[in-house]
């Protein structure tokens, strides 16, 4: 398509959303490489992420410009390339998420350097959505998460915990020290375990390097915090053959998962490619046919603006700590991790996607005397 034409679409395009082309509210996009319009245009939601980690754009307040332009829905209004095509076509047709690629998401993404979390994250290196009900802070609103995700699984001394996906163990952490409960987690980073395993040095507390398929054993509770998105949908009902296989008949479990409004077999090409490689978000229709038969829905709680919250305020820990990284990570690493934030935080304030909180039991159990919301 020729410049001028493309440049023409576009603009077209972001008035829909109420985007001015270099104008003068913050959402509005400040275009540096004419070569932008034709790119977008192009490769959509790739195009749009590689042309901001170039340089080629800017926009002062990045969440509100990605907010405006999924309300206006005008990823629905661009014909994507070949290529897009193609990686949409893989999900479709491979198990993406399968055990031989299952480790690709944890060398890119989870062991990038725990430096970088520590500065972005909470005190514990919780790296989920916070529950902002009653919080004054970032802190205050992953306590207040993983105080949730206790009282649901009604969680007492000496229970057995099976945590899927551990992450940098604080769950496994504060269940341990406030409930005196026995944590295995499972996790396929390394960095992340090495940290964990220091943090929760001396508590009842087993980690393993190990995928969430090979968990043995019987547990009083099972659960998942945001670990979900790497499942893939072609795996949803072997997630849930292993909570019922390591579940006890009279336990409970909980996943905590982003999730979508509409059933789909991959997330876009950017996030993809730079962020979460091989990630996907489900939708209620995919988690409930992989549930079924299988469990009870006892409680489906969503809080996905809390997501918003806490993507903003992970986003001003990494801007106050980006001084003291620069220098390891670069300029082109910079500007690749603040779209992830900004424009993620955009996503859950446009209402696309949510952040569900589901508790399980078995079938013919009486329901849970525990606190769900």
């Amino acid at each position: 398509m020729a410049k001028n034409k493309a440049e023409s679409v576009v603009r077209e395009l972001l008035t829909l959303a109420g985007i001015t082309i270099n104008g003068d509210q913050p959402y509005d996009v400040e275009v540096h490489n004419d070569a932008f319009f034709t790119r977008v245009l192009k490769d959509e939601a790739l195009g749009l992420g590689e042309s901001y980690m170039d340089g080629w754009w800017d926009c002062k307040a990045l969440d509100k410009f990605i907010e405006k332009i999924l309300k206006a829905k005008l990823d629905e209004k661009v014909k994507g390339s070949l290529k897009l095509q193609w990686h949409f076509l893989r999900s479709k047709f491979f198990n993406l998420q399968n055990r031989s690629r299952v480790h690709q998401v944890a060398r890119q993404h989870y062991d990038i350097g725990n430096d970088l979390f520590t500065a972005m994250l909470d005190k514990r290196l919780t790296y989920s959505c916070a529950y902002w009900k009653k919080a004054k802070n970032l802190d205050e609103a992953q306590e207040n998460k993983l105080e949730l995700i206790c009282k649901k699984l009604g969680l007492e001394p000496g229970m057995t915990v099976l945590d899927l996906g551990c992450g940098w163990g604080s769950f496994a952490k504060y269940a341990a020290e406030k409930y005196n409960a026995h944590v295995t987690g499972l996790n396929i980073s390394k960095k992340q375990l090495e940290y964990s395993r220091e943090l929760c040095e001396g508590l009842p507390v087993e980690l393993k390097l190990q995928d969430y398929r090979e968990a043995t054993g019987k547990y009083d509770r099972v659960l998942s915090v945001g670990f979900m998105e790497h499942v893939g949908y072609k795996n949803y009902r072997t997630y849930m053959e292993v909570v019922n296989r390591t579940l006890k008949d009279d336990g409970i479990s909980i996943l905590h998962t982003i999730g979508g409004n509409i059933s789909a077999t991959s997330v876009n090409a950017w996030t993809n490619k730079y962020i979460f490689p091989n990630g996907m978000i489900p939708s209620i229709a995919q988690l409930a046919r992989a549930m079924e038969g299988l469990f009870v829905i006892e409680d489906w709680h969503n809080f996905g603006p809390d997501y918003d919250l806490t993507l903003m305020a992970w986003h001003e820990n990494f801007e106050k700590a980006w001084q003291q990284l620069k220098d390891k990570y670069g300029e082109r690493f910079y500007r690749m991790w603040r779209y992830y934030l900004l424009s993620s935080a955009g996503g859950f304030r446009s209402r696309g996607n949510q952040l569900w909180q589901v508790v399980m039991t078995k079938p013919g159990n009486k329901r849970p005397n525990c606190r769900i919301s």
